[in-house]
């Protein structure tokens, strides 16, 4: 299928403001938007930013036209860029478009450039960021959003984290969420539906993320884990001196989804097969208390991380289950196109049923490549206050 996304209409568009080009002192890593130069003598034509070719792998297949607003070209790229994982392309043409627009219509390239200095934990550049802002724009700049703590004496919300099919090295940054959830003590439910397996040093990662965030009494439980835990066990052969980090994986997913006696059986294949002492069944911490509600109930359905290859199986049951389901995505750091398309498929039909879907507090770069994909036609997307 050609990937039509950058097309243009027949009609001839409104021209975009030319790029300025960067001073010759700026490097090419991304830095502040204040060091590109105040002015540019009347004579120079800045060269087009780069065109960029994706693939119908990249994006499946979807085809998406321009409307009549020249910046759309440029943001729907931008958003592009960030779904492949491309933050430092795509932060440098942000910085680029801010300064290229006039004040007057660059402020969503601002808001996107202050959504990806979030999303990568740079607060330096936020901060500096905002200085530029308010001179370019004379206004406030956004404020930095740190992560909400628990209200006094109550247990932190638990949050849903949905793992791929396929985990290797390519998903650390989703091993990172992981790691910072379990690290900050977040009850957490690990959803293992579509996990079909993982290398050996994701097992490993897996398994020690697991092991202290169990020793720590960090409630960690396990949904949809039985076809995964099932093909693990199998592939795991008593005697063969091999996929150390996968047995290991193995033991702490049955401290937490298995009986004790297969725990027990399968600790002393690990100890014969490489020659050290069984570890000993533990019982996992009990399940924290739910969060108590706030103002108004709260029946949203929380989803965290970096949402790669997703199938959003489990949505089923939660938009089935409401007349008027909410979907909290405000901690989710990134959604690629795989995943915006399956959550097309499982949204539509509660538009046809009568159903109005909320899709709470995605960060800008999310929702724009929501809006790329038609889900804002399908659900109410409400941004978060800047």
């Amino acid at each position: 299928m050609v990937f039509s996304f950058f097309r243009k209409q027949a009609q001839k568009m409104p021209e975009r403001p030319a790029a300025r080009p960067r001073s010759p002192d700026w490097p090419e890593s991304a830095a502040p938007a204040s060091q590109l130069p105040e002015s540019l003598p009347p004579e120079e034509t800045p060269a087009a930013p780069p065109d960029f070719d994706f693939g119908a792998a990249d994006v499946s297949g979807i085809a998406v036209e321009h409307g009549e607003d020249p910046r759309q070209a440029d943001i729907e790229q931008v958003v592009v860029l960030f779904a492949n994982g491309q933050d430092a392309m795509a932060r440098s043409l942000l910085e680029d478009y801010v300064r290229s627009y006039p004040p007057a219509q660059s402020r969503p390239f601002w808001e996107l450039l202050f959504d990806l200095l979030q999303v990568q934990g740079d607060r330096d550049g936020f901060e500096r960021l905002g200085v530029d802002y308010a001179h370019a724009c004379e206004t406030s700049p956004p404020t930095w959003r740190d992560a909400a703590p628990a209200a006094a004496g109550s247990a932190p919300r638990r949050r849903v984290l949905a793992l791929p099919g396929v985990l290797t090295a390519d998903d650390a940054g989703l091993l990172d969420e992981l790691d910072a959830l379990l690290g900050a003590g977040s009850s957490l439910d690990l959803d293992c539906g579509r996990l079909a397996g993982c290398d050996d040093a994701v097992a490993g990662r897996l398994a020690d993320a697991l092991l202290k965030a169990r020793r720590a009494g960090v409630a960690v439980r396990l949904l949809q884990a039985d076809a995964f835990l099932g093909r693990l066990n199998e592939r795991l052969v008593a005697g063969q001196a091999e996929h150390e980090p996968a047995w290991r994986l193995l033991l702490e997913l049955l401290q937490r989804h298995g009986t004790q006696a297969l725990f027990e059986e399968r600790a002393v294949d690990f100890a014969v097969t490489f020659e050290v002492s069984p570890p000993s069944w533990e019982a996992p911490p009990a399940a924290a208390p739910a969060e108590p509600e706030p103002a108004g109930r709260d029946d949203a359905h929380y989803l965290a991380g970096e949402l790669k290859n997703c199938r959003f199986d489990e949505l089923a049951g939660v938009l089935n289950a409401s007349a008027e389901p909410v979907l909290d995505f405000s901690g989710v750091r990134r959604l690629d196109f795989y995943s915006a398309g399956q959550l097309v498929n499982r949204i539509a039909p509660c538009q046809a049923a009568g159903k109005s879907v909320v899709i709470r507090h995605p960060n800008r770069l999310v929702a724009e490549l929501m809006a790329v994909v038609g889900l804002d036609r399908l659900a109410r997307i409400i941004l978060p206050k800047s």
